[in-house]
């Protein structure tokens, strides 16, 4: 199989290009070669889509499977799918569960309301930026398109720092606050389980709009961080501390705790959406333990988060300590 990634660098994009050579396909990217590096052997086109014949350097070129992690103005997306219409067999278009209408309710399907977005766009919020992405792609390759709608996306090279700030928090030990109860369920996708699906069912040509995450309650907060104590072998202590307390503080959910959304708030259903149909179209997800234990190794390997193909680090992610323990004691 011949593909190309329209990054290639980043966190899904990094991995798709890892699984991809580790399959022996012939991997092509397409970036500004700014950013991250790639595995020996994959071709690498730069080029900066924004830009007047910034899509250049994909002249020419045959692909059996293009997959695009674009996350900017809809425009560029719909001019890249345009110039490779007829050089790609086939389409993959990463897109995320944000793109849902407000209030995001457990249950959401493929076929829930999404915002309204301009395939032509040059700007707007995530949600419309994704959305309008996602009917640019459908517009130009039609049945032959996939959208993978990814949820909350965990694994080795996380450059949001989600899963990060919990291994480290746990690293330093002690009281460690942790939202109750402790069988909230958590859906995610193991980005490595996400690259190999998208790219089998690339292969397949499978059409078609998919929720592309781990089914409802294939982990908890408990398993997860019980997984991060494990991992970590730290003396941390787990103090599971009731979420009216926790919210009550000023502490915010998914943001000031990574990954917590208690049940109740208005985006609850980002972690509780329908997947039967990416099931059905094979997807697999590993065990919560072999997600944290890699994403460990690797974390202390690279030593700090990476940065978001070149933009600054989320630095909003996580509690800072003294307010931490002010919870705590209270």
């Amino acid at each position: 199989m011949r593909l190309l990634v329209l990054g290639g660098t980043g966190f899904v994009g990094g991995a798709t290009v890892t699984e991809a050579v580790r399959r022996g396909w012939s991997v092509t990217v397409f970036n500004r070669g700014l950013h991250g590096s790639v595995p020996p052997g994959v071709h690498r086109l730069r080029g900066d889509r924004t830009s007047p014949d910034g899509l250049a350097a994909l002249a020419g070129g045959e692909w059996d499977l293009v997959v695009d992690t674009w996350d900017g103005a809809p425009r560029a997306a719909r001019d890249a799918a345009r110039v490779l219409v007829d050089a790609v067999g086939h389409f993959v278009y990463v897109s995320s569960g944000s793109v849902y209408t407000d209030p995001a309710a457990p249950g959401l399907s493929e076929d829930s309301p999404v915002v309204d977005a301009d395939p032509g766009a040059v700007d707007g919020d995530y949600p419309q930026l994704k959305s309008g992405a996602e009917r640019a792609v459908r517009e130009v390759f039609g049945d032959r398109a996939l959208v993978a709608r990814a949820g909350l996306i965990l694994g080795p090279g996380e450059d949001i720092g989600r899963l990060p700030w919990w291994l480290r928090r746990v690293e330093r030990g002690g009281d460690v606050l942790a939202p109750a109860p402790v069988d909230l369920p958590v859906q995610y996708v193991d980005v490595r389980d996400l690259a190999a699906w998208m790219l089998e069912a690339g292969a397949r040509r499978l059409g078609g709009t998919f929720n592309a995450t781990g089914r409802p309650g294939q982990t908890t907060m408990g398993e997860l961080l019980d997984a991060c104590v494990a991992a970590t072998g730290a003396d941390a202590r787990l103090r599971w501390t009731d979420p009216a307390t926790i919210l009550a503080a000023g502490v915010q959910a998914w943001s000031d705790l990574p990954i917590w959304l208690p049940t109740g708030h208005p985006y609850r259903g980002l972690l509780e959406r329908d997947v039967t149909r990416a099931l059905a179209a094979g997807l697999t997800c590993r065990p919560v333990t072999e997600t944290v234990d890699d994403t460990w190794r690797w974390l202390r390997e690279v030593g700090t988060v990476p940065s978001r193909a070149g933009r600054p680090l989320h630095s909003s992610i996580g509690l800072d300590p003294a307010r931490e323990a002010a919870v705590l004691a209270g």
